[in-house]
């Protein structure tokens, strides 16, 4: 069995080619790799696999694809610009995320005699901010991906390009936040960490389970063991209710390496409110099917310990000195709130505090005056309090949905369906939004991958405070953090300077 991986120099990917030499299944693993001095550490790093291993030089362009999916039985797609570089760099997002997507699923697509299977890499950024009433998410929940996140809007782009493929196998994986590595080192070395937002619900997992997870469906796609109900299908890759925590509780044991807490080395105002993305996921049908969760954010923590005992030196250093050289720097780059709210960008701190107003109460606060949630909270809840509106009844099963359930979600959305439904989920179908555009979209990804399309899927502009005024599936979320009378549209410009655009109330209905 032959299988093809991008992303392998990622952190996710340095784990799925360390769990693969357990994996003798495996005859040959072609490789797309645009890094070639990372490659060459890992290649020494894993003598026992070079054997097998073919590299592709290049990223992911349509000459370097075509030569990594040629003769391969399976194709795994990590590959992606991921936050902060997303944040930086966002046309190398467009690229990697969404072009390179296009151009990998084109070139399956094309293979007759030996059409590989996808398994495809999403996040669970797609689901956007899930702090306040709504912590919990499962597959089938709507996909508001934040505003300003160029990382969610090409992902949720992606998935909706391979839903509406013709690939005939596939799987997407929403990766959960991911422990990994660098993340300490990461955290101080841009200011990505203060766009988390302290009650940010935070579903953990390592890279080295994610990488397990990856082997086994390697090795049983080998072995022709994966169970049937995996392909066609979107899964949240979980890692259970032992590895939740609150966005705070996070940064607090991390901080506990260097002798600190959040409330040590941040004020208040250097935190966004609103606009990050996580949530805990309810879905727990991949791990059991391929059983890859092993370990908890404290045994990650404790590993990190050990691998790195400098940083225990930190903590006989002053506090208020390491805010300042680790932390208080951070503020000056433009990735970060304060820098935002310092160069008067109305557009991000509106999106990520709700107003001006806000951001400047909070800075005048102090810690005492900020109630941060209680984590024992988390183990007295099992799913939200108030269900997120999905349009039709969730737990029926595909086989018994009709054509009243699907005209139902519709006009949740605030739209219409177009087709006849004949009870296949992926018949290509044709549906009509609130703003009379029209699209085509099988059954299954509207009601159980959670897309609806909008401007989102065209541009770079997010107008939900319009869209939820009539589309009560948007509104069961987005009203969360955001007010009713809230009537912005947010956008990024062809050079990517962020927007902010108010409408009227008529207008925004």
């Amino acid at each position: 069995m032959t299988a093809a991986i991008t992303g392998i120099t990622g952190n996710m990917g340095q784990a799925v080619l360390a769990a693969l030499e357990n994996v003798p299944e495996i005859d040959k693993i072609k490789l797309l790799c645009n890094n070639k001095k990372r490659m060459k550490k890992l290649l020494k790093k894993h003598k026992a696999l070079r054997r097998k291993i073919e590299i592709i030089d290049g990223g992911m362009t349509q000459q370097a694809i075509a030569r990594l999916v040629k003769d391969v039985d399976i194709v795994v797609n990590m590959a992606a610009v991921i936050p902060p570089r997303s944040d930086h760099r966002p046309e190398a997002a467009i690229a990697c995320n969404q072009t390179g997507v296009d151009l990998l699923v084109s070139e399956i697509e094309k293979a007759t005699d030996r059409a590989p299977a996808l398994v495809h890499i999403s996040t669970v950024a797609v689901y956007g901010n899930r702090s306040g009433g709504h912590p919990f998410v499962r597959v089938g929940d709507p996909l508001l991906g934040s505003p300003f996140d160029v990382y969610s809007a090409t992902k949720i782009r992606s998935e909706f390009r391979i839903l509406e493929s013709s690939v005939k196998k596939w799987a997407i994986l929403r990766q959960s936040a991911m422990l990994h590595p660098h993340m300490l080192s990461g955290n101080i070395s841009d200011p990505l960490m203060y766009h988390t937002t302290f009650d940010a619900p935070l579903e953990w997992t390592t890279a080295h389970d994610s990488g397990v997870l990856i082997a086994r469906i390697l090795q049983r796609f080998a072995t022709d063991t994966i169970p049937r109900r995996f392909w066609n299908r979107c899964f949240d890759i979980v890692g259970g209710k032992a590895n939740r925590q609150y966005g705070y509780q996070t940064f607090d044991r991390g901080f506990r390496i260097i002798g600190g807490t959040v409330r040590d080395y941040f004020r208040p105002h250097y935190s966004a409110t609103r606009n990050f993305h996580g949530g805990w996921f309810l879905d727990d049908e991949l791990n059991s099917m391929f059983d890859y969760v092993s370990q908890t954010p404290e045994d990650y923590w404790n590993e990190i310990e050990k691998a790195h005992p400098i940083f225990k030196l930190a903590r006989i250093v002053p506090k208020g000195l390491i805010r300042n050289i680790l932390f208080k720097r951070l503020l000056k780059n433009d990735n970060a709130p304060v820098y935002w709210a310092d160069h008067n960008d109305d557009a991000r701190v509106t999106a990520y505090f709700g107003s001006r107003e806000n951001y400047d109460k909070l800075k005048a606060s102090s810690w005492k005056d900020i109630a941060l949630p209680d984590p024992d909270d988390i183990y007295e809840m099992s799913d939200n309090a108030v269900p997120v509106e999905r349009g039709f009844d969730f737990g029926k099963p595909d086989a018994e949905l009709t054509q009243a359930d699907l005209e139902s979600v519709a006009a949740a959305h605030g739209g219409e369906l177009l087709s006849t439904f004949d009870g296949d989920m992926y018949e290509p179908l044709e549906w009509r939004t609130q703003d009379g555009d029209k699209f085509t979209a099988r059954a299954y990804t509207v009601l159980r991958a959670g897309h609806w399309h909008n401007p989102l899927y065209d541009d770079f502009v997010w107008d939900y405070d319009r869209l939820s005024k009539k589309d009560k599936i948007y509104a069961s979320v987005w009203y969360d953090t955001h007010a009713k009378d809230e009537n912005y549209v947010y956008s990024l410009d062809e050079r990517f300077d962020a927007h902010i655009r108010k409408i009227d109330a008529e207008q925004a209905l």
